[in-house]
């Protein structure tokens, strides 16, 4: 365990980084104005390409990724802090968050010239959603137990099957999905593929999946003779699963797995601010902050790690596995500390917030890979598996 902490070494954000900021809270002062909290708590969720278009044209999709494909030229450092700013005020992300996050990086490391050059101007520009696929029926998280098969001919590929949990789907233009191009899911990892999809094709029926909250970001995806061009490769054939383990160091490793629960617990704090002797909430906000800087630091120190050029998948899932956690435990911590004082006033938007806040934190451990892949990952990076 000594040799798995010994790689967050401390690290801080630089100077650089820092200066965007200011910039970023001010365009999200502007744009967020007059949103209710439980409108903001939807921030992964809340799909609004109009926001997503003016946060390109600032600049700031593709942040990371090199001036000459539309992006910004930008360290692993300054992303953070404009993930921090936007998940802290609750903006809604959803539009843009799986192509800037994942398929961007991706398609920049294993795609071709000539796709690099298609999609990241694009996906800059704000013109073009992604999703991705990689969950499916029965085989949930366990990506290596997929199904979905693209057979090779020759003229390209024909694709069958069916992904589940696809956020936003109905409304992207692409997926990347990981796929089965030899070998059964017997054989695990080996004959795994990714491919990017024109969700416009012949073939694919996409139907929307209403959760809880009434919401519905989920969707099933179904793949019937779908044929896809041969450069709808993305790397090199049986190359995707340790592609998409690669994929996963982006996306577990940041801010977002810490703060989907952040308007709720700033909703609660503004309302403890208005409670007169209120020092067992303040006590149990003490504790549910401190534990969240610590976390905030173990990402910081991974953003180091990916900005030097490495991939801190290990480092990547320990911090989703404690963040999630913790990000689960702050509705029922206000829950609790709400109902211990019933005399008290709450406000009908800390209730609305409290309200969806519970109802979707479940999946906090379930979107990403579950809890127990994760664990997996981790005990085999301590060489306990």
């Amino acid at each position: 365990m000594a040799g798995l902490l010994d790689s967050f070494s401390h690290a801080d954000i630089p100077a650089g980084a820092e200066a965007l900021r200011p910039q970023v809270k001010a365009f999200l002062a502007e744009q967020m104005a007059g949103r209710p909290a439980d409108a903001r708590a939807r921030s992964w969720s809340g799909f609004d390409a109009d926001f997503s278009r003016a946060v390109a044209a600032r600049g700031w999709l593709g942040l990371t990724l090199p001036r000459e494909y539309g992006g910004g030229g930008a360290d692993a450092f300054s992303r953070f802090v404009l993930v921090e700013e936007f998940l802290a005020a609750g903006a809604p992300v959803a539009a843009h968050w799986i192509g800037d996050r994942q398929s961007g990086p991706l398609l920049l490391h294993y795609g071709t010239e000539a796709q690099r050059r298609h999609y990241l101007p694009r996906m800059c520009a704000g013109e073009i959603f992604f999703c991705i696929g990689m969950s499916e029926p029965n085989a949930g998280s366990d990506l290596a137990s997929v199904r979905t098969r693209a057979i090779g001919g020759e003229d390209g590929w024909t694709l069958n099957g069916q992904k589940i949990w696809t956020t936003y789907a109905h409304k992207s233009h692409y997926m990347i999905a990981l796929v089965r191009t030899s070998g059964t899911s017997d054989d695990r990892q080996k004959g795994l593929s990714q491919f990017i999809i024109d969700l416009s094709l012949p073939g694919i029926d996409i139907r929307p999946i209403v959760d809880l909250t009434g919401d519905s970001h989920f969707n099933e995806v179904f793949f019937d003779d779908v044929h896809l061009p041969a450069d709808a490769l993305v790397g090199q054939e049986g190359a995707g699963w340790a592609q998409v383990n690669a994929e996963l160091a982006f996306e577990r490793s940041g801010p977002e797995r810490i703060y989907s629960s952040i308007v709720l617990l700033d909703c609660w704090a503004d309302h403890l601010r208005g409670v007169p002797d209120a020092h067992a909430g303040l006590a149990v906000l003490g504790r549910l902050l401190a534990r969240m800087a610590v976390l905030r630091e173990m990402s910081i120190a991974v953003t180091a790690r990916l900005a030097a050029g490495e991939s801190p998948v290990i480092e990547a899932a320990l911090i989703k596995d404690i963040g999630t956690a913790l990000e689960q435990e702050i509705p029922v911590a206000i829950a609790e500390a709400l109902a211990a004082h019933p005399e008290v006033p709450v406000t009908d938007e800390l209730l609305r917030t409290l309200a969806f806040v519970s109802q979707v934190a479940p999946a906090y451990s379930l979107r990403g890979g579950t809890r127990e892949i994760l664990r997996g990952m981790i005990a085999r990076g301590l060489g306990l598996r």
